[in-house]
């Protein structure tokens, strides 16, 4: 089986010094199991993905920045019946938050979300009442890594407000209530591998941010899922990710209740070197879609 890891030219940016570079961790791990795998960047002309019996997506840290151009590849992907990784259809609709959307309305409790469309103006008084709140976060509709990503009180957002019209000449944004648990609690990580539960870490932004990401100076703790939250958990991954490789959902306890952020299934780091065989629990999924001789079991709501 000769595997190409999708990555992209700009890893470096997102290297932390207290982080093993997955990529290269997983790639020893396969190639000890019998797989050849070549790490590919996807926006790479060049690359002869037919030369490939599988495409699995692993770190394209840079579509949200080049969106367009991504779901072109995707459409190429597609149309040349190259096998990928999550599959196609999965990634396309992942790629914009709007997905946040569907989800709700399947009943999915997730963090309260004001849309801000492109082309608008952004009117701070508006949001702040949309949402009851008096700190929010802004943030693109298709984004990652906290690009263009704002903590504001109504003074700030304000102030800020010309700034964010601006930004909103160029895409779609969204607004949430900022989240003290995030700071006093941390954002739950839980990765699933084959649409089975795997392991969960506990994410926590450095003193006086908001910002989990370990990049960013954010804490890693490897925990044990607690059992209300990995209810929630299992449930989303079976409706929305039964034929993903891979996936992480991350999310904030308030209340009692598991609230989504993100469901992350194109480039999410999955701290695999954090769980104890988990590296083996890839390749096991790994094995069993490749047994599916190739069918997907596409879900309807995507």
């Amino acid at each position: 089986m000769n595997i190409a890891l999708v990555t992209c030219e700009s890893l470096a940016q997102y290297a932390a010094p207290n982080i093993d570079d997955e990529d290269s961790l997983l790639s020893r791990y396969l190639r000890a199991q019998g797989y050849q795998i070549e790490p590919c960047i996807w926006s790479n002309p060049a690359v002869n993905w037919h030369n490939y019996d599988l495409a699995v997506l692993k770190s394209p840290w840079d579509y949200f920045d080049r969106i367009q151009e991504f779901y072109t590849w995707l459409d190429r992907m597609e149309q040349e019946n190259v096998r990928l990784l999550n599959p196609v259809s999965t990634v396309r609709w992942n790629a914009d938050k709007q997905y946040l959307l569907d989800m709700e309305r399947q009943g999915v409790c997730v963090v309260p979300t004001h849309w801000l469309p492109r082309g608008t103006t952004f009117q701070a008084a508006t949001v702040f009442n949309a949402l009851g709140t008096n700190r929010l976060v802004v943030k693109p509709a298709v984004s990652g890594g906290a690009k263009n990503t704002f903590d504001l009180n109504l003074a700030e957002a304000q102030r800020r407000s010309s700034e964010l019209t601006e930004l909103l000449r160029e895409e779609d944004f969204l607004a949430q209530p900022f989240l003290p648990q995030i700071q006093s609690q941390g954002e739950w990580s839980l990765v699933y591998l084959g649409g089975e539960y795997s392991h969960c870490v506990l994410k926590t932004p450095k003193s006086g941010d908001f910002r989990v990401q370990h990049y960013l100076g954010g804490g890693i703790e490897p925990r044990e899922a607690p059992t209300h939250l990995r209810h929630t958990a299992d449930d989303i991954i079976s409706r929305f990710a039964a034929d993903c490789l891979y996936a992480r959902v991350d999310g904030v306890e308030v209340d009692g209740e598991f609230q989504l952020m993100e469901l992350e299934l194109i480039e999410p780091f999955l701290y695999l070197e954090t769980a104890q065989d988990s590296f083996a629990r890839y390749t096991m999924a790994l094995k069993n879609l490749l047994s599916l001789r190739g069918g997907s079991a596409t879900q309807s709501s995507l």
